[in-house]
């Protein structure tokens, strides 16, 4: 739901009108969509470093091109782009230039990789022409934090200031990681809480079929999924698993007071972003923050503030599978049918429920704190999450066939898990894959991972 103006700027009066923002996301099924999400690092052809905002091979100029060739609208800050509008995607910057494509919620997985090639084709259309490669993967492999360039965003700036503060990686999340991630409906209360549940104890397993940051700095980091562990010492405040999600009356309220008690980053007032980093918002829904003094928080602060926690699922007005590093394109579909499969199919999910719902606080701690390092290999109960991870694919692929949304040659969406099985039958993950490579072909070298696997 968009929020219309006139509520936008009204302060918010009571708490039940943050609860009512997040039942405002419920949907019939037949308005169920697909909205998703991918990051990637850009890297100049000749040197392999990062792109810097200005210049002649800039994101500036790649941003600016993109919306004179292909009818994107550009946002600014001051006369900066730093976003382009189109129909209903947006393309975005991350704070070190990372490009992230938001797509326009669609129907099927179908639609969604035709909207990937489309994107990734206008993308090198431009790029090409400035020397500007592009590669998906979870963490930046080659380039040091401080080498890295930052975007001139004002959220931005405030985070950077914010994040050593809290964690010792959060700058390293900011400018060094990328993910692709699903955003998904649900009809009801009862619907959301049942896939939030669900989804959440499925997360490491998305986490460990999709990890692919191996390297830091040139070398091996000694994990699997870095960009999955840089988030373990990010901000606690606002990441994890969120035991609360499954205990006894978990529902919008319980999410609300969750939101309430994660810090603050800012609020946007008259086009800038003012700091209030690690402040409380319920002072500010009282008029009683010192930077702001008397201003009372509105409907789009709070529709802001949501979007400033980073735990593994996160609800907004529909809910964010965000556990998966950034790969390549045939990933990038991947990703949605996994979960569209097990959450949009009922038998699927109520199959994928039974196989975590008796997992304790614990275990489903250690399958966070372990994927990283070992993902597929990881020890659970009595096998690995390998063996987890191809029940998972196996509903996931039933939930597809029985929605049985077609492509032209009468294929179902079930053929974009294809991936994913591949890895589980081979037992190797991406990141496992890139070692190997590592250690042999590129004779200790990561230069080669930005032709081998760029876009």
């Amino acid at each position: 739901m968009s929020i219309p103006s006139a509520v936008k700027s009204t302060p918010i009066g009571s708490r039940q009108q943050l609860t009512d923002y997040l039942a405002a996301g419920e949907k019939p099924r037949d308005a169920w969509r697909i909205g998703t999400e991918h990051e990637k690092f850009g890297f100049l052809t000749d040197t392999l470093r990062p792109p810097t905002f200005e210049g002649e091979r800039g994101i500036r100029v790649l941003l600016e091109q993109l919306a004179a060739r292909y009818g994107w609208d550009i946002a600014r800050e001051g006369d900066s782009p730093v976003a382009l509008s189109r129909d209903k995607a947006s393309i975005t910057l991350e704070p070190a230039g990372q490009l992230e494509l938001s797509g326009a919620p669609l129907e099927s997985i179908h639609q969604t990789c035709c909207e990937v090639n489309a994107h990734l084709t206008e993308v090198r259309s431009i790029a090409d022409d400035l020397g500007i490669g592009f590669l998906g993967m979870g963490f930046q492999p080659k380039w040091r934090r401080e080498e890295m360039p930052w975007m001139p965003k004002g959220r931005y700036k405030i985070m950077r200031e914010y994040m050593p503060k809290v964690g010792n990686l959060g700058l390293d999340m900011m400018t060094r990681t990328c993910t692709v991630q699903v955003n998904l409906d649900f009809d009801s209360e009862a619907d959301m809480v049942r896939k939030f549940r669900t989804s959440l104890a499925l997360q490491p397993i998305a986490t460990a079929l999709f990890a692919d940051s191996p390297f830091t700095d040139g070398r091996p980091n000694g994990y699997l999924s870095y960009r999955s562990h840089v988030w373990e010492d990010t901000d606690p405040d606002r990441t994890g698993m969120l035991d609360f999600v499954f205990e006894d009356g978990f529902g919008y309220e319980r999410y609300v007071d969750y939101m309430l008690d994660v810090p603050m980053y800012f609020s946007y007032q008259n086009g800038t972003y003012v700091d209030l980093s690690g402040q409380d918002f319920k002072r500010f829904m009282a008029g009683e923050l010192p930077a702001l003094p008397g201003v009372r928080a509105t409907m789009k602060d709070w529709a802001d503030h949501l979007t400033t926690a980073f735990p593994e699922v996160r609800l907004k007005q529909y809910l964010e599978m965000r556990g998966a590093d950034g790969g390549p394109w045939n990933r990038l579909c991947a990703l949605p049918a996994l979960w569209v499969g097990l959450l949009y199919d009922d038998d699927a999910l109520t199959a994928a429920w039974d196989l975590v719902k008796d997992f304790s606080h614990g275990e489903r701690q250690a399958l966070r704190d372990g994927v990283p390092r070992q993902a597929l290999k990881l020890p659970f109960r009595n096998h690995t999450v390998r063996e987890l991870a191809r029940e998972t694919l196996k509903i996931a692929s039933h939930g597809l066939k029985r929605r049985a949304r077609l492509n032209r040659s009468g294929a179902d969406e079930s053929i974009f898990l294809e991936p994913l099985i591949e890895i589980v039958e081979a037992n190797q993950t991406p990141a496992e894959r890139k070692l190997e490579l590592f250690h042999g072909a590129w004779n200790g070298n990561v230069d080669p991972v930005f032709r081998e696997f760029a876009y």
